[in-house]
């Protein structure tokens, strides 16, 4: 399975404009920008865009677990927050993703929650993103 999003950026750093696609449709050409990443301008950006995923992806990885143990959850929660700092020596990286998740599941015991949500953390493909390699077509246009 693939799937696609497209960025296109005009401009600069700090004065350029972009937009962000995605093959659904889901996203079209939505905006961002160095206002919208590093201030607080109108639109989206990467790091909000990936803590969204990790959100999304987490709940239902959760959701896979809790199934593998007869559980079935009635909501589940999840805020995914990403910390992205500018470090002396790489400049802004993202240095931690926190999850805080909050299930209801009738009947659930709470070492079962524990177990199938650790399952979960580990699981989930957008929590071992990091891991995985990251290869490159580049041209330039001419």
């Amino acid at each position: 399975m693939k799937r696609t999003a497209s960025a296109v950026w005009h401009g600069g750093l700090k004065e350029g404009k972009g937009t962000v696609s995605t093959e659904s449709g889901v996203l079209s050409e939505n905006q961002y920008s160095f206002g919208t990443r590093f201030e607080s301008g109108r639109g989206t950006n990467p790091e909000e865009l990936i803590a969204a995923a990790h959100a999304s992806c987490f709940s239902m990885a959760l959701s896979a677990e809790l199934g593998k143990a007869g559980l079935t959850a009635e909501s589940i929660h999840t805020t995914s927050t990403l910390t992205m700092e500018r470090l002396e020596t790489t400049g802004w990286t993202v240095t931690k993703m926190h999850l805080d998740v909050e299930a209801k599941i009738p009947g659930a015991a709470a070492e079962a929650f524990d177990t199938a949500a650790n399952g979960a953390k580990a699981g989930c493909p957008i929590s071992r993103l990091l891991k995985a390699e990251i290869t490159m077509t580049a041209k330039l246009a001419g």
